[in-house]
């Protein structure tokens, strides 16, 4: 059974950094895609970056500041967040597309916090 295992989310400051990892256990798979997302309480969830086969692709207030990353090695993704605003406040998820010998997955990390104050 293939599970999405966060980690890497805490309290910074604006203008701090934090690097989230999204490592995938299991066997026999492999990372079709990948995603980060953000939630809020009682809002959607919405995409903060993916990567699909080496191409990566940014929400508007990441784009410049986030950096997806896949190490596929590992089965580990990674979220670099650098200059983190207060506006970046919210709980984290991984999902990802995985594809097994007999289908393909959709899965969901756990989530993880994210909070930036000063």
């Amino acid at each position: 059974q293939v599970q999405l295992v966060e980690s890497g989310g805490g309290s910074v400051q604006p203008g701090g950094s934090l690097r989230l990892s999204c490592a995938a256990s299991g066997s026999d798979f492999s990372i079709s895609a990948l995603g980060w997302y953000r939630q809020g309480s009682g809002k959607q969830r919405d995409l903060v970056a993916i990567i699909v086969t080496g191409l990566t692709k940014y929400a508007d207030s990441a784009a410049g500041r986030f950096t997806i990353s896949l190490d596929s090695d590992k089965n580990t993704a990674y979220l670099q967040m650098n200059n983190l605003k207060a506006d970046d406040t919210d709980v984290y998820y991984c999902g990802a597309q995985i594809t097994t010998d007999l289908s393909t997955l959709e899965l969901w990390g756990q989530g993880t916090q994210v909070t930036v104050s000063s």
